[in-house]
């Protein structure tokens, strides 16, 4: 298996992962966030949030890695 064809797979594997993770994950605007009798302002990531948040950026990273070695590799 080539270098860039190995690259090819690994951007395509990050792109959906990347796609996955964030429809996943949890809006924070509900239907009774507009109104005045929201009192969060801020909330945290705790649990399966905050890992899901931090593979979403690490997903996201090896694509955008992945796409840079694919343009600086002669074909």
């Amino acid at each position: 298996m080539q270098f860039g064809s190995f690259l090819e797979t690994v951007t395509f594997i990050s792109a959906i992962l990347t796609i996955l993770l964030i429809l996943l994950q949890q809006r924070g605007a509900t239907l009774g966030s507009g109104s005045a009798s929201s009192s969060e302002i801020y909330t945290t990531r705790r649990g399966l949030e905050k890992s899901m948040f931090i593979a979403t950026i690490v997903c996201a990273v090896i694509f955008v890695l992945s796409i840079l070695g694919l343009l600086l590799i002669p074909s």
